[in-house]
């Protein structure tokens, strides 16, 4: 009896082991089987209240870029013109970074930290008519971005946007896995350690050679040399470039005496037939030093400047409508610069800025900005002139920003239209 007790037992065992062997060789080929869907269909679907409400975003299965629907920027059979549109007003938004966030802001443009009070400034954001464009991603902005050099090249204004991209991504980051650099006037920096890219500002108010004769301290612009400073810009992955507001400085605010062309020093020459000259010089270095098949370049238009009584003390943006504010940018100017990029045939984007900037009398220093060496009482002074040119940060540069992001996330080819 104790036998088959014994024989009983041990089948009993033998069962209930065999039961388990199968049970685990069960739940290994169910989890294996939901890795094999998951590598079948590897695009995770999820909905972003930052970027479009409404509307379903995805992860492309190579990396950690978002993917947005095409439907979000071609709603028409033309596409869509992202810097078509309005200004639209909510007074629960928020900026995208405070000031004190972004220690290597500039005085200038620091106005919430020079003692404006308001904000109303900061709450209002641009609407492409006829589309819908992602608000700026700086976790996806930084991942297209990993191990690629941006330069941004130019004078104050896209220093003004440097200081904004800059800012932009900075504050999504932990202090120590930035790098920064401001000291050295002519050449500022930003790298994000962990994603191994840069962006930078070369400073070429002209793109062309300013010299200075070291006997004479004459002042001369070479309109048939790059400025000094272009060896540095080749390699880049992306490009912006500007240029136009110092072309038309009179007086002790011009910054050269002679011009040279072909080797000759011209002292008379007219600002369009200068500016003509100076901008194929650049668009001939795009073709000839920037491979197209790697790099993407950018021409930001004019940044408009408004006059001290339009500035001065305003909370709002203008209420007219875009396309009938006129700029204080001579025309003729803006036709040679849009002309140049149209004659270079799609090899350039240009981030076409001056009319929506044009409404947007509310977003400039005025009185709230502080130069190099001064107090801030300073800007009281009857002496002292309200920066009517430069823009608050944060501020309109941010737009600026996010509509470069936007041509790069859909690859939009910004058409210069008429």
């Amino acid at each position: 009896m104790d036998t088959t007790i014994i024989e009983r037992w041990n089948l009993c065992t033998f069962v209930s082991f065999t039961g388990c062997i199968i049970l685990i060789l069960c739940l290994n080929k169910s989890h294996s089987s939901t890795k094999l869907l998951a590598l079948q269909d590897p695009a995770i679907s999820i909905t972003s209240l930052n970027q479009f409400p409404t509307q379903t975003l995805e992860f492309s299965p190579a990396s950690n870029l978002i993917v947005y629907p095409p439907e979000s920027v071609n709603s028409s059979e033309d596409g869509c013109n992202i810097f078509n549109g309005r200004w639209v007003y909510n007074p629960k938004a928020r900026p995208p970074y405070e000031g004190h966030q972004c220690p290597f802001l500039s005085d200038q443009l620091s106005c919430r930290r020079n003692g404006r009070s308001d904000s109303d400034y900061e709450k209002w954001s641009w609407r492409a008519n006829g589309c819908e464009i992602p608000s700026f991603n700086a976790t996806d902005m930084m991942e297209r971005l990993r191990g690629k050099r941006v330069v941004i090249v130019g004078d104050s204004l896209n220093k003004n946007q440097w200081e904004s991209l800059a800012c932009l991504l900075y504050s999504s980051l932990h202090p120590s896995r930035a790098y920064i650099e401001t000291q050295r006037g002519g050449y500022k920096v930003f790298r994000a350690k962990d994603y191994n890219f840069s962006v930078e500002f070369y400073w070429s108010p002209f793109l062309v050679q300013l010299e200075a004769d070291k006997k004479s301290g004459t002042r001369v612009l070479r309109l048939d040399k790059l400025s000094g400073s272009a060896p540095q810009w080749q390699g880049a992955d992306i490009m912006v470039f500007n240029t136009g507001h110092w072309w038309t400085h009179k007086g002790k605010l011009k910054a050269w005496d002679l011009f040279q062309y072909k080797g000759k020093l011209v002292g008379e020459m007219t600002i369009e037939s200068a500016l003509d000259i100076g901008m194929k010089k650049w668009a001939s270095w795009v073709r000839r030093k920037v491979d197209m098949n790697k790099t993407r370049v950018f021409f930001r238009s004019i940044s408009p400047s408004h006059s001290r009584k339009e500035c001065y003390n305003q909370s709002k943006p203008s209420s007219e409508e875009p396309f009938a504010v006129v700029s204080s940018f001579p025309r003729s100017l803006t036709q040679i610069i849009e002309g140049t990029i149209k004659e270079m045939e799609n090899a350039v984007t240009y981030l076409n800025i001056t009319r929506l900037s044009q409404n947007r009398r509310d977003a400039h220093p005025s009185i709230y900005t502080r130069k190099q060496g001064q107090g801030q009482g300073q800007k009281q002074s009857k002496e002292f002139h309200p920066d009517c040119s430069h823009w608050c940060l944060p501020g309109l540069p941010d737009t600026w920003n996010s509509l470069l992001y936007a041509s790069l996330v859909f690859d939009t080819p910004g058409q210069v239209t008429d």
